[in-house]
């Protein structure tokens, strides 16, 4: 008999100590590496770097989803992007993603994430940050939203392509 399907973070009841647009942030978090470990774990190296129909490969947006979380956070917490952002935000769509490599680097950047987000409680959700090289004016808070839904809208995206490379392997 199989265990019951857990369900998704935000209702497990966890991260009660933390206020709830940062709650909500981490729960996302949460969903986005269960559900791509779910999805694209088991994906080879050709298949995470397959673009069927021309979508962006599973590797893409593994790797933009950890590293544009790192420079959402940068904006979120009043700095502007390093070179180093600016050099690995241009590597992104490489066709090199390794399976053990692109998780890795989404793991340890969920990690640094959760710390990051925890470390913005108790700041003003409506202080200002700017955004990009326009310095487009936003919230914290509207930073702290949009690193969840950006997140989760890569993860489904990710999902999408994983399923047709996989639906591929039977043709």
């Amino acid at each position: 008999m199989s265990e019951p399907k857990q369900p998704e973070p935000w209702l497990r009841g966890a991260l009660a100590e933390v206020p709830a647009v940062h709650r909500a942030v981490l729960h996302a978090l949460q969903s986005a590496e269960e559900d791509l470990a779910r999805w694209c774990a088991e994906l080879t190296e050709a298949e995470l770097n397959a673009r069927p129909a021309g979508l962006a490969s599973v590797g893409f947006h593994i790797r933009h989803i950890a590293r544009s979380i790192d420079r959402l956070l940068a904006y979120s917490e009043g700095r502007q992007l390093s070179e180093d952002q600016m050099s690995s935000l241009r590597t992104e769509s490489e066709r090199d993603a390794k399976p053990e490599n692109v998780f890795a680097e989404l793991g340890k950047a969920l990690e640094l994430a959760d710390n990051r987000v925890r470390a913005l409680v108790g700041a003003d959700l409506e202080a200002i940050r700017t955004v990009g090289r326009q310095a487009l004016p936003v919230t914290l808070g509207g930073l702290l939203v949009h690193i969840a839904e950006h997140t989760q809208r890569h993860v489904g995206q990710a999902i999408v392509t994983a399923k047709f490379v996989r639906a591929a392997r039977s043709i």
